[in-house]
């Protein structure tokens, strides 16, 4: 790792704001000063981008190939010094994660048997792109900038027979919403799918769709095709109009989506969840057709109504029917068997087959899972990083000479408020029992009130003896 020159270290490296008036501290690096580091740390905490792991001769096989989802593209660097992913690398395993995953390798010169025998490997730094299983690697040899980087990704991001899923089916013109890959006024356009559960059989009928592509593509040379097999001119033509595509739907994942289409009473043996031993990939032909726009319209007035909305199932802007193959894996079979589907199709007057097909299930679900905890954990990153911003600022602002007379005056301020409570508390308390005094010198209402009726009666004789007083004594004429 390159450090940087002594003469031009900062004491502390940071992110500011340089509009505000006072450089506004917005995070701080307190980690080693070395370009490598520095990077790494711009690219994790600052543009959130995913770190890119190192795998080793055996961990690459285990760790990454065999654990990686069937559905996304391996993507492996080889490296010759052992550096990080640049930036614009990480950016891109961030965009393109819907379609591959993404891993580093070191080079080692006692390797290069493993590297060459296993990825067709010469030396190092090279791209190593895995697809479709049983399909030999496509290697890109020595160094790459960001836009030939991108430019190699979207030329490799799909399987060499792409898969059906969530979010590829509008790119491979498999919707039911209407995208066609020949435009929007195509109005008929076919999708041949090889649906099954991921097993030996699947992937031995993908293996045989892809010769089937192969064929039809013909390398550009529509009339050599034609030429060798005049009944595999419909789906040649069709295939370079762009208006027939080739892919494979994963029938365990989508299950809803195959039993749709097959529709069949052996079609557990293809989709949904592995219920025996038996594994069959069948092999179906869906024909799009666009829905006039006066029937859309009609439906629209239908679900004004109140009734008819209750028990009205919307449906799709594109009518379908399906054709299933119960052929041989002869590949020239399976051209004309799609030529003769694709030629009836565009010269009969179908009916429109109004229906609401179910969704593609996103197969990504640990995505969307990574994106709430992703912001849950970077909440948390924010939250360290801003008390450990004030930590510094405060230990920034120790050095300051003002900081001392603001220090001395904010003690005396708390200290005057401190005095002035307690001695509007003694104030207080103090008044509290003069008052009580008072109202103890004070006789009652009631003793008053007594006090003043019987001044209204005159004292009697009785009613007090003085002091003074003698008992006299009775005569003898009144004894006797």
């Amino acid at each position: 790792m390159a450090n940087l020159p002594n003469q031009t270290r900062p004491e502390n490296a940071r992110i500011s704001n340089p509009g505000s008036l006072n450089d506004f501290l917005l995070t701080r690096y307190e980690g080693e000063l070395s370009v490598d580091a520095i990077t790494d740390w711009l690219a994790t905490n600052i543009l959130n981008l995913p770190r890119i792991p190192y795998y080793s001769k055996e961990s690459l096989v285990h760790n990454f190939l065999v654990k990686s989802k069937p559905h996304l593209v391996k993507v492996i660097f080889i490296s010759k010094s052992g550096e990080r992913a640049t930036p614009f690398i990480r950016q891109a395993a961030k965009d393109y994660s819907p379609y591959a995953t993404f891993g580093f390798a070191l080079w080692k010169e006692e390797e290069s048997t493993f590297w060459w025998n296993v990825f067709g490997v010469e030396s190092a730094p090279a791209i190593v792109f895995m697809k479709d299983p049983g399909v030999q690697p496509v290697v890109y040899q020595g160094s790459t900038n960001s836009s030939m980087f991108i430019d190699i990704m979207e030329k490799n991001k799909h399987h060499v027979l792409p898969q059906l899923r969530n979010a590829t089916s509008m790119e491979l013109g498999c919707d039911v919403q209407g995208y066609s890959r020949a435009g929007i006024d195509t109005k008929i356009w076919y999708c041949a799918l090889i649906a099954g559960r991921p097993s030996q059989e699947l992937n031995k009928m993908r293996e045989t769709m892809r010769r089937v592509q192969e064929t039809l593509s013909g390398n550009g040379k529509i009339d050599d095709i034609v030429d060798q097999d005049p009944l595999s001119a419909p789906a040649a033509l069709a295939h370079e109009q762009k208006r027939l595509t080739f892919a494979w739907l994963d029938g365990e994942a989508q299950h809803r989506y195959c039993f749709f289409h097959i529709h069949s009473e052996d079609s557990y043996e293809t989709c949904g969840p592995r219920r025996g031993m038996t594994d069959v990939a069948r092999l179906f032909v869906v024909r799009y057709e666009m829905n006039p726009k006066d029937e859309k319209l009609d439906t629209q007035k239908q679900t004004n109504n109140i009734f008819n909305a209750l028990h009205h199932t919307e449906s799709d802007p594109v009518s379908t029917l399906v054709a299933k193959y119960n052929g041989s894996t002869d590949t020239s079979e399976i051209i004309r068997w799609i030529s003769q589907i694709i030629k009836d199709g565009d010269s009969r007057e179908i009916p429109p087959f109004k229906t609401k097909a179910p969704e593609l299930v996103p197969e990504d679900s640990s995505h969307i899972w990574s994106k709430s905890s992703k912001k849950f954990i970077s909440s948390g990153k924010n939250v360290k990083s801003w008390s450990s911003g004030l930590i510094s600022s405060l230990s920034n602002q120790i050095g300051d000479p003002r900081i001392g007379p603001s220090l001395l005056l904010a003690a005396l301020m708390s200290f005057g408020l401190i005095w002035l409570n307690s001695s509007r508390s003694t104030q207080s308390s103090s008044q509290n029992e003069a008052n009580q005094i008072k109202d103890e010198d004070k006789p009652s209402r009631r003793s008053r009130s007594r006090s003043g009726a019987n001044q209204l009666f005159p004292p009697s004789l009785t009613d007090s003896e003085p002091k003074d007083a003698q008992q006299l004594p009775l005569s003898d004429s009144d004894s006797e």
